[in-house]
């Protein structure tokens, strides 16, 4: 009769030590504190609005990002990028957006890019939920390749240009200038630009 007041102690302890290390262990997920935390770049075209959320790798102790496969290029040319890090970038539209001179339906998408020396290719697909390029085999649970270019909606070719100044960090913008908007990525010395607009 006079055990449960002790039991009672106890089990609370122990609640509180496994709540209290819960905390602990979501504050170390903070976005402020993760190699590559995550991002929200938006704007408003003409009523439409657009976002994108994608995760932002910093370029730490590497020399090479984007070049050659041969020279060990972090981001090879000529192969497909989930531009950022941790899980696949993402786009919502929420009206038709013109990116140069093609049209994409509003929608959410997927987004990667194929990065050239002279010219880049941005993908806009249409499936969801990607660690980068995987997903979860749901019958076996392994992780394995899940992009397929059939699943593009869109691919638009930007033009890539050098920075004077390098940036650390890989960045995603709108801006507008002139009244003209575009949708821009710097990471290290390289810039991609693409020319955004509502019909």
């Amino acid at each position: 009769m006079h055990t449960t007041p002790v039991i009672s102690a106890v089990a609370l302890c122990l609640a509180l030590a496994t709540t209290l290390g819960g905390i602990a262990s979501a504050q170390d997920l903070h976005p402020s504190r993760l190699p590559s935390p995550m991002a929200l770049a938006r704007t408003t075209i003409d009523g439409a609005y657009i976002s994108i959320t994608y995760s932002r790798p910093y370029k730490r102790d590497r020399d090479n990002i984007f070049g050659s496969k041969e020279d060990g290029a972090l981001v090879p040319y000529g192969e497909l990028w989930r531009t950022g890090a941790n899980a696949a970038t993402q786009i919502t539209l929420t009206a038709d957006v013109m990116f140069g001179d093609q049209k994409l339906p509003a929608g959410t998408y997927s987004v990667f890019s194929t990065p050239g020396a002279d010219k880049w290719l941005i993908h806009f697909n249409s499936r969801l939920g990607l660690s980068g390029t995987f997903a979860r085999n749901p019958e076996t649970g392994e992780f394995e390749n899940a992009y397929s270019a059939d699943n593009d909606i869109l691919v638009v070719t930007a033009m890539p240009t050098t920075l004077e100044e390098e940036v650390d960090q890989f960045t995603i913008s709108f801006e507008t200038e002139d009244g003209d908007t575009s949708m821009a990525w710097r990471w290290i010395t390289t810039e991609v630009r693409v020319p955004l607009s509502v019909e």
